[in-house]
């Protein structure tokens, strides 16, 4: 590696908060995952069961997270959701009752509730202690209103399963799940030792993912639901995703032309990022009189996985560094391909509106 390109290289690292401007970037030199350019996988507002291509074949398998660390991630990130018990009152005996309550995660993923026993939800669960329970949770979005998906278009998953009680005298996590519900919930160090209040595990028996309108939905094997990590970014996501759009609309521009090949550009958005790549959104518009209006979704990994959120940044810049690159002819000595040639995305979605 050339000398200048090794403190270019250095300076782009060091860009602070997405700071990025273009033309006062150098070629770098990256890690390389070989990966498909192009492949369709689903419809954006397709069937949602449809089946998707096998694990081998699917080139999404290496820039994407599972569905199964998706469905981790949104249980660990939120802290309340709304908990569905059957209900034991008259007239409405044996129909669901949803109640808001907050929780925390075990060390095996299980979500642990703490439970005032007057509670209309703990005196369902009492009563049919035999039966199943779901723990419904989903993206807020509060962290940045910004950017934050409405309506359906958030992530969201569903656990259910039986609940137990927890014994504070034999449960071998009760001083970890102290702690974590303490500093999550900061009324928890009030009301945890009063003796009308108590701990419950919900073992998982299903656990089912939506990942939007539209988009996957799928059963997730507890197994595995147990075994996956939380996105390292999630909880900076959608500020990271609010800065991206709000402050990088040329940069954005540039990408969806000269990486993603779209023309008559009516808008981009990103639309998530995590540890692996972003999605974006692009909607162009058609030829002819009828001027339809046309949205892909694309998946743009990063060459390497990221452990912070400084190094998405970087990662980004990359990106947007080589969409730059390629929209004013660079071509540099000693590297036989061309800027963003390399890049690995996949075209993840297609639709027409209008």
């Amino acid at each position: 590696m050339r000398f200048t390109q090794l403190v270019i290289s250095l300076s782009v690292l060091a860009v602070p908060a997405f700071g990025f401007s273009p033309s006062s970037i150098q070629k770098r030199h990256n890690n390389i995952i070989q990966s498909p350019r192009y492949a369709t996988v689903a419809a954006v507002n397709g069937d949602a069961s449809a089946t998707s291509p096998s694990k081998d074949e699917d080139p999404l398998t290496s820039i994407r997270l599972s569905v199964e660390e998706k469905a981790k991630t949104v249980i660990t990130v939120c802290s309340s959701g709304t908990l569905c018990t059957t209900s034991n009152q008259d007239e409405i005996d044996g129909a669901p009752f949803g109640s808001f309550v907050d929780y925390v995660l075990d060390d095996e993923g299980n979500p642990i509730l703490l439970m005032n026993e007057m509670s209309m939800h703990t005196m369902n669960i009492m009563n049919n202690p035999t039966k199943p329970v779901t723990l419904f949770a989903q993206f807020s979005g509060k962290q940045s209103a910004e950017a934050a998906p409405q309506g359906q278009d958030v992530s969201r998953c569903s656990i259910t399963g039986l609940v137990e009680k927890i014994d504070p005298d034999t449960d071998e996590q009760i001083d970890q799940i102290r702690m974590r519900y303490s500093i999550t919930h900061a009324y928890a160090d009030q009301v945890m030792d009063s003796p009308k209040f108590a701990f419950y595990r919900i073992k998982p028996l299903k656990v089912y993912f939506v990942g939007g309108f539209g988009v996957l939905a799928k059963w997730v094997p507890v197994e595995e639901y147990k075994d996956a990590a939380s996105d390292i970014l999630a909880k900076e996501a959608v500020s990271i995703v609010a800065r991206l759009n709000r402050d990088h609309a040329d940069d954005l521009q540039l990408t969806a032309e000269h990486l993603l090949d779209c023309t008559n550009v009516e808008r981009i958005r990103v639309t998530s990022i995590d540890r692996l790549g972003m999605d974006i959104r692009v909607t162009t518009k058609g030829k002819g009189l009828r001027n339809k209006l046309n949205t892909d979704e694309f998946r743009i990994g990063f060459r390497i996985p990221v452990i912070s959120v400084e190094d998405a940044k970087s990662e980004v810049l990359k990106v947007f560094q080589e969409a730059w690159e390629k929209a004013n002819g660079y071509h540099w000595e000693g590297d036989v391909n061309t800027p963003g040639s390399d890049v690995p995305i996949v075209k993840i979605a297609a639709d027409s509106l209008g």
